[in-house]
């Protein structure tokens, strides 16, 4: 394996199985999960739903590629389709949120004659060589090179910048303006890539509506809006289906790309767009992997029983009060400079006492003290890595936020 293929921890624990929120290691040791394999984990570890779809659908045929008729596939892109919000959609599926990044760029820029993009600064977008070159954190970008010309503007963290004094409307209307000024320097780019909450970024977001005033810039000159929704999609957020529905103002996106919770741990990505912009390729283009049968039975199952148990409601309900938790438990601690987050997509920055600095010693030591704890959660951001990412199962329950937040309020206050 390669050197840069890290592992959390000093000493790095084997996951052997699952139940519900919970995960145990190789010397039977049970962890509470809140971060559900990079949010991938969407409604429970093992959810019986889920493995008999797979099993069954095994139990017939695994793989046949795009090159034939693909009843799951079919019927997963009908009902994506529907709940996507985009007019006449057409949804095309990929493996993983890196590949349906990667297919984003390329409808985009086929459609618009355009090899420039517009990216948030602070956000990430996969591993890929061209998602790489959209990412605007240095500590997930390993090369400048990239097939686009990739402009970088304000806005997807709040607290944080030359606006963060401002109110949320001075903060639109100042991240507005720096809009304006970077497009009247440039060829017409092809699309603005967002994520409506910046993942890897360390759960940080914009107010509501900033996208939805972008949209009215962008709209102008027929630049096109991508929403990442690969983290922020299918009710994580609570207060909406997909991320972007909190900038709706001007309505849906123009492509939509998605991946990790739809499959509950099976590789789904995709995106979906307007039949114009999908069917805008003029050569052949299939895939191997994407929409093969056993993920697409996953993913049926997974998505009728997210919907069926209304898992967005939970999200709302249970991410508010563990939100809420963790600011009262935190308010007193030098070390903790804000809670933020929506639904079960919850970060909490770090910093030097005393300081705005971040402190990504810290953050890695709260992961340690929390796995110790018996809770698993992750970490990221702009800075570093210094701000914890908590992202449960949407099945989450109560009593399992109050133990969570327990722990992670002791290995809070066990750093200093």
């Amino acid at each position: 394996m390669p050197d840069w293929l890290a592992l959390y921890y000093d000493d790095p624990i084997e996951i052997t199985h699952g139940e519900g929120r919970h995960v145990w290691d190789s010397s039977g040791r049970r962890y509470l999960d809140f971060f559900g394999g990079i949010l991938t984990t969407m409604t429970a570890h093992t959810l019986p739903e889920v493995t008999k779809a797979v099993t069954e659908q095994a139990g017939r045929l695994v793989h046949s590629s795009t090159l034939y008729l693909n009843r799951p596939m079919v019927e997963l892109a009908e009902r994506i389709a529907r709940l996507s919000g985009i007019p006449n959609p057409r949804v095309f599926f990929t493996a993983s949120g890196t590949e349906a990044n990667d297919t984003a760029l390329l409808l985009a820029t086929t459609y618009r004659r355009s090899n420039t993009v517009l990216a948030m600064r602070n956000s990430y977008h996969g591993r890929s060589f061209s998602a790489v070159g959209i990412t605007g954190n240095r500590g997930w970008s390993p090369t400048s090179l990239s097939p686009v010309q990739t402009l970088y503007v304000h806005g997807g963290v709040r607290t944080r910048g030359p606006f963060a004094h401002l109110d949320d409307r001075a903060f639109i209307d100042a991240c507005v303006a720096d809009l304006k000024d970077v497009l009247g320097h440039t060829r017409p780019p092809a699309a603005l890539i967002a994520e409506p909450v910046q993942g890897v970024g360390g759960f940080t977001s914009p107010p509501d509506g900033l996208f939805a005033a972008f949209r009215e810039v962008l709209a102008d000159q027929g630049i096109l809006w991508i929403a990442d929704e690969v983290q922020t999609g299918w009710g994580r957020t609570g207060d909406h289906f997909w991320g972007w529905q909190a900038h709706a103002r001007s309505g849906p996106p123009d492509i939509v790309t998605f991946a990790k919770g739809i499959g509950n741990g099976m590789s789904i990505g995709g995106v979906v767009a307007r039949a114009e912009i999908m069917n805008c390729l003029d050569a052949h283009s299939i895939s191997t992997f994407g929409g093969t049968q056993v993920t697409m039975a996953a993913g049926l199952a997974n998505l009728t029983y997210l919907l069926e148990h209304d898992l967005q409601g939970n999200a709302r309900r249970v991410g508010g009060l563990l939100i809420e938790r963790l600011r009262a438990v935190t308010a007193g601690l030098p070390w903790v400079r804000e809670v933020r987050g929506r639904g079960l997509m919850i970060g909490v920055e770090l910093v030097r006492p005393g300081t705005d600095e971040a402190d990504p010693r810290a953050a890695a030591a709260a992961l340690e003290a929390a796995r110790e704890g018996g809770l698993l959660i992750g970490k990221g951001g702009g800075h570093d890595s210094s701000a914890l990412r908590i992202a449960p199962p949407l099945s989450l329950t109560v009593a399992e936020a109050e133990e969570g937040a327990a722990i992670l309020e002791n290995a809070l206050r066990s750093l200093y």
